[in-house]
């Protein structure tokens, strides 16, 4: 039996996991109908495109959502705490943006908070624009995949535009210009001196970006967020690892 695109058993069983009880506690607090939501959220039912307001320490954001996995995005950012922001938390960096999901809830943790981001797929990018209308003088964007070198590249994406990468087998592709991850956190940390989140969601090359960071680089972003298991810690020598979830989190040792 599937659920939202999930196997029934999986979601019995994912009710064990502690993110998941912070997910439904949390649930209560963010949502402005939480009854409805999590019965969408359980079931895959309802009509879309609709309209989500969420609670954020800036007041109500209004989320425009595009598929059941767009609800199960939400969830996951604004309640399970994946890409977990506080208030001092300013400078992000933000590759694979999709519809601006991370990035409503990276700019609602506090006024000062400004986001770069990197999205390929010419539809996501709409959708992203209008989910970031409150937030239009506080982020950067460019329309661009992120890899490890400089060039053109075919992106593939499947029909919710949910998942897509480089070279991924998906059913659709475009050529899109890629850009070199290293050179874009150079350049914002040549601005601002540091990075304080650096999010990476890039369907299948997350280990090759955080490959491409060097140690001088690296102690110059204080937590790190993707989507990708490591066996060993790649980023030993300046960051502590944990995965909550699928989620890698990356945190910068105290010297």
């Amino acid at each position: 039996m599937q659920i939202a695109g999930r196997g029934f058993g999986k979601i019995a069983g994912s009710v064990l996991h502690r993110r998941n009880y912070t997910a439904a506690r949390n649930m209560l607090r963010v949502y402005e109908h939480p009854a409805q939501v999590f019965r969408r959220y359980l079931t895959g039912s309802g009509s879309y495109p609709t309209s989500l307001r969420v609670r954020t320490p800036l007041g109500w954001v209004t989320l425009r959502l595009y598929t059941a996995h767009d609800l199960l995005t939400v969830n996951e950012i604004f309640c399970r705490s994946d890409y977990y922001a506080g208030v001092d938390d300013r400078v992000i960096v933000d590759f694979g943006s999709n519809i601006g999901i991370s990035a409503a809830y990276f700019l609602s943790r506090n006024p000062d908070a400004f986001t770069y981001l990197f999205e390929p797929l010419p539809r996501n990018v709409g959708r992203l624009q209008e989910n970031l209308r409150p937030f239009e003088d506080r982020y950067a964007l460019r329309e661009v995949a992120v890899g490890v070198v400089d060039g053109e590249v075919e992106f593939g994406w499947e029909e919710t535009g949910r998942y897509g990468g480089v070279n991924a087998e998906l059913g659709n592709s475009l050529t899109v210009t890629c850009v070199n991850s290293q050179q874009i956190l150079r350049d914002v940390v040549a601005k601002h001196g540091h990075i304080d989140i650096l999010k990476i969601d890039i369907e299948g090359l997350e280990a090759a970006v955080i490959g491409n960071i060097p140690v001088d680089l690296a102690r110059n972003i204080k937590k790190l967020y993707v989507e990708w298991l490591f066996a060993e810690n790649p980023l030993a020598q300046t960051h502590t690892l944990q995965h909550w979830g699928g989620i890698a989190q990356f945190t910068l040792k105290s010297h």
